[in-house]
């Protein structure tokens, strides 16, 4: 088949869930729920921690910048998603395409960072409590943020380019929910090997490195924790660091079968490769106020405050 210049190729056709076709008004509804949760409580805390100044702390500071990145990476995947489930919009411009995939990868691994800044920060409040004002300055605080930004914005800027200078002569329907580097790769006519294992392999360099410090930080805030003279005090460092534990593993071990599933599952069905993506991108925006915010009492206390005065 003779290649078709992508400048005629204007559209790509998202299939959604393939052999599920008939279910995504119902998928639709717990993703639609997933989404609103995520949207007001992302929200809640970065107007909380911006009003309250009490709260311009390291560890509030980054959850802001957490915040943000998880709103972006819900809205640049959602309310497209659920266009395709709802109304059957399944066409989507290829330059659209190619941003949206660029704002999911290039934004995942944001997240990722801003998981290991906060890892840092806790190992800093609780190791090392005396240096911690000056260790984490609001200046050092800006410059982790800057470098977690422009890290992910660097490796992931290329993925559009590479894409849009290939011929694709094959479908152009994406077996996916959602424009994915890897799904839309497939479709091009020429050898693509190279392309894929950059993208490969930033994604694996990236998770490992950020996804080891992130271990390490928590080895060692465990030990210190375990030495702590007050029970009740190791107790409740210990559910803190527990309930951050698990929002970490959650997007971790999602990124990695996402991973695996493309470097090694090829037997895996595609229903439940795209399902694990998809949670992969929503379940963390989802699990982070809550824990990090509606966990944390000095979150929890003015939003209370503020709805009591409302009542009032």
């Amino acid at each position: 088949m003779s290649p078709t210049n992508v400048s005629h190729f204007s559209a790509f056709y998202l299939v959604g869930i393939p052999g599920l076709e008939y279910l995504h008004t119902w998928i639709g509804i717990p993703f639609c729920s997933l989404y609103v949760v995520a949207v007001v409580g992302n929200v809640t805390i970065v107007s909380v921690v911006r009003a309250e100044r009490s709260l311009h702390e390291p560890m509030f500071l980054f959850l802001c910048m957490l915040s943000v990145t998880d709103l972006v990476l819900s809205t640049s995947t959602l309310p497209r998603m659920l266009c395709l489930f709802w109304l059957g919009s399944h066409q989507i411009a290829f330059d659209a395409c190619l941003t949206q995939m660029f704002f999911i990868h290039s934004f995942t691994a944001m997240e990722s960072g801003f998981f290991l800044a906060m890892a840092f920060d806790r190992y800093v409040a609780i190791c090392e409590p005396l240096r911690h004002a000056t260790i984490l300055t609001n200046s050092r605080i800006a410059k982790i943020g800057g470098a977690v930004v422009l890290r992910g914005m660097a490796f992931f800027s290329p993925h559009p380019i590479l894409l849009k200078q290939l011929p694709y002569c094959r479908s152009h329907r994406i077996a996916h929910t959602y424009c994915e580097f890897m799904a839309v790769v497939k479709l091009a006519c020429v050898d693509t090997g190279s392309t894929k294992r950059y993208s490969l392999s930033v994604a694996s360099v990236i998770g490992s490195c950020d996804g080891f410090f992130i271990a390490i930080s928590y080895v060692l805030i465990l030990r210190a924790v375990f030495r702590l003279p007050s029970r009740e005090a190791s107790l409740k460092a210990l559910g803190t660091c527990g309930s951050h534990v698990c929002v970490i593993l959650v997007f971790y071990s999602t990124a990695v079968f996402t991973f695996l599933t493309h470097r090694f599952g090829h037997n895996v069905p595609p229903q439940v490769h795209i399902f694990i993506a998809n949670m992969y991108l929503l379940v963390p925006p989802f699990l982070n106020p809550i824990v990090y915010g509606v966990r944390t009492k000095k979150i929890r206390d003015y939003v209370l405050g503020a709805l009591r005065v409302k009542v009032i």
